[in-house]
């Protein structure tokens, strides 16, 4: 199959449709497409002297690069149109390969044309055309009436498909290649679909979203011009005010009142963003008291919003600091994240840890066999048998699969004999043993449970955040290794069916103290 690509931007390789475009091919599996660059191209204007009609049929009298480029087009199977959209039409210099299509077309008319047209010089029904276009509106909605007119007589209606999509200099925006990103990935499965059966319905419509809702997209492309308008005149405004309009746009109203203070250390500018119930506002004098304040250099944030470094690595490494509330940087991603067009219910929701899944076996024995070593003993087997049935609904941990055994083997030493309080004793040896080992991993334990509010496995490359899981998971471990001492002493004593419910409110404690540590721990490392 000959697929051949017209790239009718006047940006040559760097047209924001060619993005798309790439995407589709890639998708496709159509990588040995042929380029046609029209800006790259010898291509003048028709002269309109239909002597490839009359004097030399099918030849146009021209002599530049477009015979060739005739050819071309004769002998493709797909022809992909991309290009931006210029003033509502295609760009002038595409215009003028599309009018040099005419000796494609005999004198005659076609009686089958209601409209009045020429029939084809040669046999193109197996061809197939596919429109790839970009423009700076934030909707495609009424600004392709005359592009759509025009391929409608070109190839017919219905014979062609058309992926418009609106915002499309934001391709070119590193800040905002999260969310770009994100849309060629679906630009990449129409083409997969497109090669194989067509277009599925649920794909054409994530097509059709914008990239950001309107107000959105036209705050950020307002600011983008690095001017103002006062009502009367346009008056420039800093690049740095630029880019914080544009980050300020993002936020996305969560009901809370925040001011957001930011200030460039480098250049010495100072700004707030007021995060209101409606909606935010950035302003360069008359500040507020700051709910956040963040003191950064400009470079620096401008490298992070561009994905060259990740926020959490910068301030770990103490390159910017945050003073006052920092769950606003906990939330960061949620306030100022790329929108995502795509339908959630199109997808089936990941799985996700649960930590009680890890506690089920221990808990059934710690409780259970303090009572009654045989009780104990089954509901130990009876909890670590169940745990596999949970992994159907839960995302498993390592540690729970390390668990299972370890439960089942404690509950039979427990039924053929063994001193239960050895037994029960040295189970919470274990279970602190597992945890200090799990705070020296990779990943430490108590990061596979609480990732999932953080982003979820993007959680495991915010060096912040596992160093604070793993000082938690330590000191959860530490606990469980000391408790075997009382839990021993306290077995040997009238109190020992009460031990599982004694040693269940230290843990309780701990419980409360883990939900402050980490809001305070992060908090008190990014102020530096």
């Amino acid at each position: 199959m000959k697929v051949l690509v017209v790239n009718g931007s006047p940006k040559s390789d760097n047209s924001n449709s060619m993005h798309l475009t790439r995407a589709f091919l890639d998708g496709a599996g159509w990588l040995d497409a042929e380029i046609i660059d029209v800006s790259k191209e010898d291509i003048s204007g028709c002269l309109g002297c239909f002597s490839c009609w009359n004097k030399t049929p099918g030849k146009c009298v021209i002599n530049d690069g477009m015979d060739e480029i005739l050819s071309k087009i004769i002998s493709a199977d797909v022809i992909i149109w991309s290009f931006p959209l210029y003033f509502f039409n295609v760009p002038g210099e595409l215009k003028n390969l599309i009018d040099r299509q005419l000796p494609l077309s005999l004198p005659f008319m076609a009686e089958s044309s209601e409209s009045g047209g020429h029939p084809p010089r040669y046999d193109l029904s197996r061809q197939k055309h596919v429109i790839i276009s970009t423009c700076g509106f934030w909707t495609t909605k009424g600004n392709y009436d005359s592009v759509l007119s025009m391929f409608d007589h070109i190839c017919g209606k219905d014979k062609y498909i058309a992926i418009l999509c609106g915002q499309g200099e934001l391709f070119s925006v590193p800040e905002l290649k999260s969310r770009t990103d994100s849309y060629l990935k679906i630009v990449s499965r129409a083409g997969a679909e497109y090669a194989a059966r067509g277009i599925l319905i649920e794909t054409k419509m994530e097509l059709a979203e914008p990239l950001y809702p309107r107000n959105v997209f036209e705050r950020m492309a307002d600011a983008s011009w690095g001017i103002a308008w006062n009502g009367d005149i346009s008056v420039p405004i800093d690049e740095s005010h630029s880019f914080t309009i544009q980050m300020a746009a993002l936020y996305k109203p969560d009901g809370m009142e925040r001011v957001l203070e930011i200030y460039y250390t480098d250049i010495d500018k100072t700004y707030q963003i007021l995060m209101t119930r409606q909606g935010s506002e950035v302003i360069t004098n008359g500040f507020r008291p700051y709910t956040t304040r963040i003191e950064t250099p400009y470079s620096l944030w401008r490298s992070i919003s561009r994905n060259e470094i990740s926020g959490e690595e910068a301030l770990f490494k103490h390159l910017y600091k945050v003073k006052g509330d920092f769950n606003l940087m906990l939330e960061w991603d949620k306030l100022f994240g790329a929108f995502d067009a795509a339908k959630p219910e199109h997808y089936p929701p990941a799985k996700k840890p649960n930590m009680l899944i890890l506690l089920l076996p221990w808990i059934a024995i710690w409780i259970a066999m303090a009572i009654d070593s045989t009780v104990g003993s089954v509901a130990g087997i009876a909890a670590a048998s169940f745990v596999p049935l949970l992994w159907l609904r839960f995302r498993p941990v390592i540690f729970e699969q390390v668990s299972v055994p370890i439960v089942t083997g404690i509950s039979f030493a427990a039924l053929f004999g063994a001193d239960i309080r050895l037994v029960v004793s040295g189970s919470y040896l274990i279970f602190g043993l597992i945890w200090i080992v799990g705070s020296f991993t990779e990943i430490p334990l108590t990061a596979y449970y609480s990732a999932s509010g953080y982003g979820g496995n993007s959680a495991f490359s915010n060096p912040l955040f596992i160093r604070t899981n793993r000082i938690l998971s330590f000191v959860w471990g530490s606990l469980y290794l000391i408790t075997p001492i009382w839990t021993y002493i306290l077995m040997g004593t009238g109190y020992a069916s009460y031990t599982g419910l004694i040693n269940s409110l230290l843990p309780a404690f701990m419980g409360i103290f883990t939900v402050w540590f980490i809001k305070w721990y992060p908090a008190r490392y990014a102020r530096g």
